[in-house]
């Protein structure tokens, strides 16, 4: 007898909604995955429950692998996605009780979106295998359950997923120093001024938008800071009416571009040597559902 009550139960959808997030990049999938390994939990009689040594171990397990089906049939949805994949943003939490899926997404460096980006690039297995072993820190033993292959090779699979993060990571800037940067953003985006958001553009940047089909967005990167720094002031012009605001996002510096109240457009940046380096903008406005 395990003594797991339902709110014991009811108390792993936090940890279950964080591991879930990181392995699919959409809060929305995340929230899912969750749900059916609920509704295949309380499908099961008590006899069963009773007979589960570690209901924590078997949710993880059958979040684990709803997520590895997730991601393998989410490659081919997203090649048939109009334009440019984002992960989807998430709010700063709002201190509230974590009802909303979105509070209940601890924010650390393993959910900025530079690293989720990197996280796309991986195959399932990779990115199942290396999220589960090094951000959360389960054995390999444990992770081979969750994605079928021995514990060697699972320790393959997060070696080589290290690499691709490492190769892919410029050092960590200071948020403070990036919350600055940001900042200059802002306020030369707000003064339509070409030159300085040049100057605060890495001249290599690449910016990529996500409309998902529904909003219209930029379908293919852009790549160059001047090419960039027009587009951005050009999309003010042709938009009347918008606030920019600096938020976090994905616990970093960000901004987010509010029209009429509503929240349009939530961009999310990576800082190099005192420049941007990468920006991300998400339109979808199916993405922005938290930041209503």
């Amino acid at each position: 007898m395990t003594g797991q009550g339902p709110s014991s139960i009811m108390a792993e959808r936090r940890r279950l909604t964080n591991l879930a997030y990181r392995l699919l990049g959409s809060l929305a999938e995340a929230e899912d995955a969750v749900q059916e390994t609920y509704a295949r939990w309380f499908a099961m009689s008590p006899q069963q429950q009773e007979a589960i040594e570690s209901p924590g171990a078997w949710m993880t397990t059958v979040a684990g692998r709803i997520c590895l089906d997730q991601l393998r049939s989410a490659r081919a949805r997203r090649e048939s996605y109009v334009g440019e994949w984002i992960p989807e943003p998430l709010p700063e939490p709002t201190g509230g009780t974590p009802a909303d899926p979105a509070d209940r997404v601890t924010l650390d460096e393993s959910v900025s979106m530079a690293f989720l980006v990197v996280l796309e690039s991986m195959t399932p297995a990779e990115r199942v295998a290396f999220i589960l072993h090094d951000v959360f820190g389960y054995p390999f033993a444990e992770v081979a359950e969750i994605v079928g292959r021995t514990p060697a090779a699972c320790r393959q699979l997060a070696s080589s997923a290290r690499r691709r993060i490492r190769s892919a990571q410029p050092p960590p800037t200071p948020a403070a120093e990036m919350a600055g940067i940001v900042r200059e953003f802002r306020k030369a985006w707000e003064a339509k001024d070409v030159q300085a958001l040049i100057g605060l553009l890495d001249p290599d940047a690449v910016a990529i938008a996500d409309g998902g089909g529904l909003v219209p967005a930029e379908l293919r990167p852009l790549e160059g800071g001047e090419r960039i720094a027009h587009t951005f002031v050009a999309f003010a012009d042709r938009v009347p009416g918008i606030t920019l605001l600096e938020s976090t996002v994905n616990g970093q510096p960000g901004l987010v571009v509010q029209q009429e109240g509503v929240t349009v457009t939530v961009c999310a940046f990576a800082v190099a040597g005192g420049r941007i380096t990468r920006m991300w903008a998400v339109r979808n406005p199916e993405k922005l559902r938290p930041w209503t």
